[in-house]
This record gives C-alpha cells, sequence and structure tokens, in this order.
C-alpha cells in the first residue's frame, strides 16, 4: 500500500550543510584566533581591528577562490565524462543499454527486467540515464563552481563578523575573554544546529566543533605572548 507519510531522509541537505557550516566554522575560528593573537601581543585597538578586518576580507576571498578552483575541477570532470558517454551512445547504443542492464543486474533485478528498465530509461532519455546510474552525476548534485564560490565566501564573512564587531565595540582590556567566549557561543551554537539537522546528536556537534575553536585561540594567544614579549 503506498504510504502518505514518506520519511523525510536528511542526506539530502549534507552537501549544502556542509559548505555552510565550514564556511562559517572557519569564519569564526579564524578571526576569532587572529583578533585574540593580535590582542595578546599588546598591539593597539586599531591593528587588531585592522588584523580582523584584514582576516576577514583574505579569509572570505580565499573561500571563494578555494571553493571555486576545486567545484570547477568537478564540472570539468563532468563535463568530461558526459560528453565521453555522449559519444559511445552515439557509437554503441546497443552495448550501452546492455551495460545499463548489467548495472540493474547488479541492484537486484533479474535479467528480463534489467532489460527491459534500461530499454524505457534510454527511450526516455539514455544520456540522463547513464549519467546517474553508471557515472553518478545528478542535477541535484553537480557542480555550480560560482554558486558554490559565493555562498562559501558568505557564510565566511557572516562567521567573522561578530569577532570584527566585538573587536570595534569592546575595550582592548575586554578583547581577551569577550572575543573567546562569544566565538565559543557561537560555535556551540553553530554545532548543535548542524548536528540537529542533520540528525545527529546536539551536544556532540556543539562540543566537537568547541574543542577545534578553543585550541586555535588557544595556540594563536600563545604565539602573540611569546612574539609580543620578543618584540
Amino acid at each position: 500500500m503506498y504510504s502518505s507519510h514518506p520519511e523525510s531522509h536528511k542526506i539530502h541537505r549534507s552537501g549544502r550543510l556542509r559548505a555552510a557550516v565550514l564556511g562559517a566554522n572557519d569564519g569564526i575560528v579564524s578571526t576569532a584566533s587572529l583578533i585574540v593573537g593580535v590582542a595578546a601581543s599588546g598591539a593597539g585597538k586599531e591593528s587588531i581591528i585592522l588584523a580582523g578586518t584584514a582576516g576577514l576580507v583574505a579569509g572570505a576571498m580565499s573561500m571563494a577562490a578555494g571553493e571555486y578552483v576545486s567545484v570547477k575541477s568537478q564540472e570539468d570532470t563532468e563535463r568530461a565524462d558526459l560528453e565521453m558517454e555522449r559519444q559511445a551512445l552515439e557509437d554503441n547504443p546497443e552495448e550501452e543499454e546492455m551495460e545499463l542492464a548489467a548495472i540493474y543486474r547488479k541492484r537486484g533485478l533479474d535479467l528480463e527486467l534489467a532489460l527491459e528498465v534500461a530499454r524505457q530509461l534510454m527511450k526516455h532519455n539514455a544520456l540522463e540515464a547513464h549519467a546517474r546510474d553508471e557515472i553518478g552525476i545528478t542535477d541535484e548534485l553537480s557542480a555550480h563552481p560560482i554558486q558554490a564560490a559565493f555562498w562559501s565566501a558568505l557564510a565566511f564573512s557572516i562567521g567573522a563578523v561578530i569577532p570584527v564587531l566585538s573587536a570595534v565595540v569592546a575595550p582592548c582590556s575586554a578583547l581577551l575573554w569577550l572575543v573567546p567566549a562569544l566565538a565559543i557561543i557561537m560555535l556551540g551554537t553553530l554545532g548543535s544546529l548542524a548536528a540537529y539537522a542533520g540528525g545527529a546528536s546536539p551536544v556532540r556537534g556543539a562540543l566537537r566543533v568547541c574543542f577545534w575553536g578553543v585550541l586555535a585561540m588557544a595556540l594563536t594567544a600563545v604565539a602573540g605572548l611569546i612574539f609580543g614579549f620578543s618584540g
């Protein structure tokens, strides 16, 4: 019997969720750590704000460039594979149909049904069927470099702007505790929401990102103290 209440799976969110969490997490951790390190060195407020702002802009552009190059490479590979498959379908359609049927046989269909499914799908859209079932390319998961670059830069900027604003409004004497405190709260919230959206434990998600954030800020603060003292 057909169910009117299909399950709401979470795996379709994983790619977008991962990119958003990674970008925001990097923005929080790297910018807060930079501000804490410069503040620990004894630098003035202007230098701290300059360092935080530069970190925000450079980090956002780095995220955008890295994501664009990575996803563009994926897009180039996908296009090459699709062109190869298109040529194979033109040259050897019967062989490609058998190849598709063999894939369905491995998934549990008997020979007759596998051949019929392959035949029907090839009639509908042969390239789409082979892209999806042979190569693993779908419209939902295909590469979009510009979109990926934009959202990565935006996520980083959203994460980085709070530490920078806190450095602007807070006195220097409070930065070494205020910025880490705000960063830990943001990281915990982000980790909890991401874990909840993905169906995992919010507590574990929060602890995971907070641990690495605290470690990064602590090590950067130590570096700032050492080099500030040496200077």
